[in-house]
């Protein structure tokens, strides 16, 4: 296995699918994307693993936005698709609003 390739972490949503995060993935969304998530792998997991709410994109029905407080006014949002009982990690970042989209979960 190529090191950009090798498994960081999977996270078990409550939605019943794993998400998976690759090294090179993960030093994609923290060197270019979003840097200031730099050491928070296991903040993402949690908020995978354990969100208040997860919403569905507006902008891609397939992406769901897993959403976890960081303090009062933000959040971690984990953004992620799945296909089969597999997901991957799009983005991760932090925020101080929650996007519109329905709410999935809880119900």
């Amino acid at each position: 296995m190529e090191p950009d390739s090798e498994l960081l972490f999977e996270a078990l949503t409550p939605l019943g699918f794993t998400v998976r995060v690759t090294r090179g993935r993960w030093r994609l969304i923290t060197t270019i994307k979003h840097p200031v998530m730099r050491g928070h792998e296991g903040t993402v997991k949690q908020t995978l693993e354990n969100p208040e709410q997860i919403r569905r994109s507006r902008s891609d029905p397939h992406a769901l936005l897993f959403y976890q407080a960081a303090g009062e006014k933000r959040w971690v949002c984990a953004v992620a698709k799945h296909t089969t009982e597999h997901g991957f990690l799009i983005t991760a970042y932090p925020t101080d609003a929650i996007k519109e989209g329905v709410q999935i979960w809880p119900k």
